[in-house]
């Protein structure tokens, strides 16, 4: 009789073995899919959170064409940032529709209400009466084109008056094909130079 008692502790006590390595395995197996999930979830929200970011503050834009060399260069991809106002000497991207049919990269030069002049015999610009300093331009710009808006000349309101830093290389809003440039279609400043790496500072002028 004592030895089926023991026989029958040795086999209960193999039960309860084999029935707490089930709950373990099952407890590893539930914590493997809650890690996964977890993962999953995580790499999901960053996603949404970069997505939401670059559509609604950031962008990448591509240069394309010569208009505003030295400062960028043909192939050059840029930060751009959202901004409620723009600011003289901002380089800005403009998706407003023109004779190229398509996103100009142009520097502000004036702002709505500001009359821009300029002396072509000494290649200088003038906002209401003050001359720029544009460490930023190429050279020295030749006569204007016969489609060359008449200066001086007064920004409309919500516009904004741009140029390219080669001036002799840029249409721009000096040329009637252009013009003054409406600023509910600023995508936005570019802040930095992605590509090529390493050339990052696109306001850095010396």
């Amino acid at each position: 009789m004592n030895n089926m008692n023991n026989d029958e502790r040795i086999i209960d006590i193999n039960t309860e073995e084999v029935k707490t390595e089930k709950k373990d395995s099952k407890k590893g197996k539930n914590s493997f899919h809650l890690s996964v999930y977890d993962i999953v979830s995580i790499v999901m929200s960053a996603f949404i959170i970069i997505a939401v970011v670059f559509t609604f503050v950031f962008r990448l834009v591509g240069v394309s064409g010569q208009s505003m060399t030295n400062t960028l260069q043909n192939g050059d991809w840029l930060l751009t940032v959202n901004k409620e106002s723009y600011e003289r000497g901002d380089i800005v991207v403009i998706t407003e529709p023109n004779y190229f049919d398509e996103p100009l990269i142009k520097r502000v030069i004036a702002k709505g209400g500001e009359t821009v002049d300029i002396d072509y015999t000494t290649s200088t610009v003038y906002v209401d009466g003050v001359a720029l300093v544009e460490p930023y331009t190429r050279e020295d710009f030749i006569l204007p084109k016969l489609d060359d808006i008449q200066f001086p000349y007064t920004v409309p309101e919500g516009h904004i008056f741009c140029m390219g830093d080669n001036r002799n290389g840029s249409t721009d809003s000096r040329s009637n094909l252009i013009g003054p440039l409406d600023e509910r279609y600023v995508l936005g400043k570019a802040v930095v130079r992605i590509l090529p790496f390493g050339d990052f500072d696109i306001y850095d002028y010396e």
